[in-house]
C-alpha cells in the first residue's frame, strides 16, 4: 500500500506535533520581495552617495590643482622677469654712466636720455621698482652694505651714499642696492 503525499503530510505532522499552514508559503516570498526591494533601495542610495562624494572630491581636486597652477606661474613668471632683468641691470647702469658723463652734445645726451627712459618704462611694465635707498633707513633685506661712513647730518643707521642701485619685483630682490652707511 502507498501513500500519497498528503497522507505522508498528515503523518509528518503527527510525529512533530506542527501544523504547517500552506498561507504561511505564500506569504513568506512575498515578504522576501518587499525586504528585497527595500534593501536594494538602500543600497542604490548607498552607492549614490558613495559616487556624489567622490565627484565633490573630484571637483575639490581639480580646484585646488587649478589654483595651485596659478600660483606656480605667477611665481615663474615673476622668477623669469627676475632671471632676465638681472642680465640687463648692467646695461642699465652703463646707461646712468653715460648720462652722468659730460658731453658737448645735446643730441647725443638726449639720445641717451630717449634710451634710458625708453628701458625704465619697460622695466615698470614688468613690475620692477627701484629700492629707496638715499636717506632711507638701512634695510639688510634691500640694501648691502659696502661701507661704513661717519656724517653729522644723519642720523645713525642711515644710507649716506648709493653706489649702485637696487631693484626688486613685489617683495623679491632683483639687486640689492650697494650703499654706504652711517655709522
Amino acid at each position: 500500500m502507498t501513500m500519497n503525499d498528503e497522507e505522508l503530510e498528515q503523518l509528518s505532522e503527527a510525529e512533530t506535533g506542527e501544523e504547517t499552514e500552506q498561507t504561511d508559503v505564500t506569504e513568506e516570498p512575498a515578504e522576501a520581495e518587499v525586504e528585497t526591494e527595500e534593501s536594494s533601495e538602500e543600497k542604490h542610495a548607498a552607492e549614490i552617495a558613495v559616487l556624489k562624494d567622490q565627484l565633490l572630491r573630484t571637483m575639490a581636486e581639480y580646484d585646488n590643482f587649478r589654483k595651485r597652477t596659478v600660483r606656480e606661474k605667477e611665481a615663474l613668471r615673476a622668477d623669469i622677469i627676475t632671471n632676465v632683468t638681472s642680465d640687463f641691470l648692467p646695461v642699465m647702469d652703463n646707461l646712468v654712466r653715460a648720462l652722468d658723463a659730460p658731453c658737448t652734445d645735446e643730441n647725443y645726451k638726449s639720445g641717451v636720455q630717449m634710451i634710458f627712459d625708453s628701458f625704465m618704462t619697460t622695466l615698470q611694465k614688468l613690475g620692477v621698482e627701484e629700492i629707496e635707498s638715499d636717506g632711507a633707513v638701512f634695510d639688510p633685506a634691500l640694501h648691502q652694505a659696502v661701507q661704513r661712513v661717519d656724517n653729522d647730518e644723519l642720523e645713525s643707521g642711515t644710507v649716506a651714499t648709493t653706489f649702485a642701485k637696487g631693484y626688486k619685483i613685489n617683495d623679491k630682490v632683483i639687486r640689492f642696492a650697494m650703499v654706504a652707511v652711517v655709522n
